[in-house]
């Protein structure tokens, strides 16, 4: 038998031949080879790397049959408007086979402020539901039973309020805690490195969250209290490895907190879930997924000594990725979405969003979420991607990029714990200046063609106009909201307010933990505004440092 040429002199070849002049890197920038063969991976041990699905380090995929077993959930983000307008869209998608909800915030109480506050002026349920108070989150999940469906809420600084808000609606329909199941993002780290909706310090913040994990951990054991999310530090503008790595090291911070404060780490690892974008480079993002899993196993055996499997799987959300939509040519989003949600799947997600065509422009309109709801039952249902787990592992470009991906996150876990951690690298500014700086690497290699996005810098249409229609929210949306909130203000019971909001302050001062004393705000119909400015009052409120 002839024997092959090894793979530098057949590149030499290779490499004389004519391209078509494009830039071959992965949208992180990275050079890749025309072709990958064993010697990419010639020390690779199947055992240490792979393994079986359902198998440490859990490379392949944290079920044994995977997909065979239970299909990722869908679940489409929705809200917009009233809590009324929300509550049908909600309907709308169960009845069209959505298996799960996810709840989207308008900027108000993103920020921990009442509808009625002068910042929310124009703002009031225009990028997402508008809730202010128990009475909202009763109107939200109306006829919606909370345990047979499961919920996903995107809040973070006021995560604790609107968490208690729907705790209070359990109790008004008789659901035990413990029947509860759902994700609250609840990842204030990454508002400080990228989304930018904080309110108070960094340490308040990791105190607040601490006590949720160790609340959930108790009284509602199948609800995850915190989603680490690197899919806004991907919409900053990171690479993959920088939002794998900074994720990461934001939930491994989340865990140091918890032991720390006196945690078995097998009672609330298992609950902790993490949500990751799915960008445009198919592969690069297949390998990102199957190295997050090996990277969080082999950390939570290790390093934190959690002996529970479940501690060592990394769940996770995807989103497709809302930066690659183009407001040109939007139709064309149909494709990208497709693409990126079928790179969630062979990467072994466990519940998706798919974005709708329409979200550059506006809030989506119900046909477009119903084509992207569609695009995951497409996937799941009629293209054979199901059949079998992990059916990229093995290839030689993918276990490549995998590895490559793994050891740049570690280089960045080093780097980082050498700053003095996660708040230090905050406060310092670092995450900020990396993501920054790749964020202008891509936008030049956009400038100069390097890299095309079609409609935008290539394949124009001049003249374009644009038959989509827009779902528009109208200025009585505030108008209502805030009339309900001030009826509220005037019939509930002032003497119980005024009781339970000392109680908030006492327990903020006294270190006790804040869950219980939110929750009997919630109760007696606080107010987000009123919770959030009581803990201004003792904890203060954070101002960013600008970075250069």
């Amino acid at each position: 038998m002839k024997k092959s040429r090894n793979k530098k002199q057949w590149l030499e070849q290779a490499s004389k031949a004519a391209t078509n002049g494009m830039k071959f890197t992965s949208l992180s920038g990275k050079d890749l080879d025309i072709c990958y063969t064993p010697e990419d991976i010639k020390d690779f041990d199947y055992d240490a790397k792979l393994g079986y699905p359902g198998e440490f380090p859990y490379t392949r995929g944290i079920h044994s049959n995977m997909y065979r077993g239970k299909i990722w959930t869908m679940r489409q983000f929705a809200g917009f408007g009233t809590p009324e307008d929300t509550n049908a869209r909600f309907k709308y998608l169960l009845e069209h086979g959505q298996t799960g909800l996810s709840t989207a915030f308008d900027m108000p109480t993103l920020m921990g402020w009442d509808a009625d506050a002068p910042l929310s002026e124009g703002e009031v349920g225009i990028c997402g539901v508008s809730i202010s108070s128990l009475a909202d989150m009763e109107i939200l999940f109306d006829g919606i039973p909370l345990d047979k469906v499961s919920t996903s809420m995107t809040i973070n600084s006021p995560a604790a309020m609107v968490f208690a808000f729907y705790l209070a609606v359990a109790e008004k329909q008789n659901v035990p805690f413990s029947k509860l199941r759902g994700t609250l993002q609840n990842d204030i780290l990454k508002e400080y490195i990228a989304q930018k909706e904080f309110i108070y310090p960094p340490k308040e913040s990791m105190r607040i969250i601490t006590d949720m994990i160790e609340y959930c951990t108790n009284e509602v054991p199948q609800f995850n209290p915190v989603s680490v999310s690197g899919y806004h530090i991907r919409e900053a503008g990171s690479t993959a490895a920088q939002e794998l790595a900074f994720t990461l090291a934001d939930g491994f911070a989340y865990v140091e907190a918890c032991i720390e404060r006196g945690l078995d780490v097998d009672a609330f690892a298992p609950r902790i879930s993490h949500f990751f974008n799915s960008h445009l480079d198919f592969f690069e993002e297949i390998a990102k997924f199957r190295a997050a899993r090996r990277i969080y196993a082999k950390r939570m055996k290790d390093k934190y000594g959690a002996k529970n499997p479940r501690s060592l799987i990394l769940r996770f959300h995807t989103q497709t990725a809302g930066c690659s939509l183009t407001a040109q040519q939007p139709e064309n989003n149909i494709v990208r979405t497709a693409i990126e949600a079928l790179a969630a799947v062979l990467g072994g997600t466990q519940s998706l969003h798919t974005n709708s065509m329409d979200e550059t422009l506006a809030l989506p309109s119900d046909k477009a979420v119903k084509i992207a709801l569609r695009t995951q039952q497409i996937i799941a249902y009629e293209h054979g991607v199901i059949n079998t787990a992990d059916p990229l592992g093995g290839s030689y470009y993918i276990e490549k990029l995998t590895d490559d991906i793994e050891a740049e996150a570690e280089r960045y876990f080093e780097s980082i714990d050498a700053q003095g951690g996660v708040i230090a690298c905050i406060e310092n500014g670092f995450f900020q200046k990396e993501i920054a700086n790749a964020a202008y690497m891509y936008q030049k290699e956009l400038d100069n063609k390097e890299k095309i996005v079609v409609g935008v810098n290539d394949f124009v249409e001049e003249n374009e106009k644009i038959d989509i229609p827009i779902l528009q929210i109208s200025k009585s949306v505030e108008e209502l909201q805030v009339k309900r909130l001030g009826e509220l203000k005037q019939s509930r019971n002032r003497e119980s307010v005024k009781r339970s909001l000392g109680g908030l302050k006492q327990a903020a001062s006294d270190g006790k933990n804040l869950m219980p004393v939110i929750l009997e705000c919630a109760r007696n119909y606080v107010t987000l505004g009123e919770m959030c400015g009581e803990l201004k009052e003792v904890f203060g409120v954070y101002h960013e440092s600008a970075v250069f």
